[in-house]
């Protein structure tokens, strides 16, 4: 962590503490000034700026904390991220973007990355001119889930890649958090990892419920295994942490069209 990131005791209007990082499972040492958050959870400017980060990429138009969903006012993550200049103007700049997107039918090509408009509100089939003319071949993508097209056109309910379906995305926006009780935040500690409670599988979008036990879950469908917390593959997740302990990658946030 650089010196400029770094809080100190002259830090005025930051509940200052000596806890380890509720979001970083390997940041422990004792002799590190961290913030705690409105929400109640403690953590270090870098890794404040990269939940952050994360969720602006994700097309997010507020920030929340991933352990208990509450909202982190901006004013809170520009002072205890310690954002540099060049920091607020690009996280003020993808905010505004966001919230543009959601204002107005445009989305991000998931081939290219270009602003694409949706003309017809009665068809989820939209077109990309950007990737049609570079691949040689028409290309079309799903505005619902955001994955290439798959199935007849037009519809206006769903295209045909699994977990598409309206009532799939209404789940994972709407579905409550849960504490999973076989999950700790770090070794020896008594807190409970919180995440969305219904999750679409990485490798095939099927929706899978936790019930009891450990983070990794198998799924019905295509077998493979992953995080439920995280969402990386089990070998992946597993190499930096434990099946009982949050993952080094903290908590993903709720899968939302392209996240899925």
């Amino acid at each position: 962590m650089s010196e400029d990131k770094k809080f100190t005791p002259f830090d005025k209007g930051i509940r200052l503490v000596s806890r380890p990082s509720d979001l970083d499972y390997y940041d422990d040492d004792p002799s590190i000034l961290r913030a705690q958050l409105s929400c109640g959870h403690v953590i270090d400017p870098e890794t404040l700026a990269d939940c952050c980060r994360a969720q602006l990429k994700d097309g997010e138009t507020e920030f929340r904390c991933p352990l208990c969903n509450k909202k982190w006012p901006y004013d809170e993550v520009r002072k205890l991220a310690k954002l540099t200049t060049e920091e607020k103007l690009s996280f003020e700049e993808q905010l505004g973007t966001n919230t543009a997107k959601k204002i107005v039918n445009f989305k991000d090509c998931p081939g290219c990355g270009t602003f694409t408009e949706r003309a017809d509100d009665f068809n989820l089939c939209v077109e990309c001119s950007v990737c049609s003319v570079k691949t040689g071949r028409i290309f079309e993508f799903c505005w619902q889930c955001e994955r290439e097209w798959k199935g007849p056109r037009p519809r206006a309910d769903q295209c045909g890649n699994v977990g598409c379906k309206r009532r799939d995305q209404d789940l994972l926006r709407d579905c409550p958090m849960i504490s999973l009780s076989s999950v700790v935040l770090n070794q020896g500690s008594d807190d409970h990892v919180q995440c969305p409670a219904i999750r679409a599988c990485p490798f095939c979008s099927v929706l899978i419920e936790h019930n009891e036990g450990c983070k990794i879950m198998s799924c019905r469908e295509c077998k493979k295994q992953f995080c439920f917390v995280c969402l990386k593959p089990a070998s992946e997740c597993l190499q930096t942490s434990t099946h009982f302990i949050l993952c080094s990658a903290g908590v993903a946030p709720r899968q939302i069209n392209s996240d899925m």
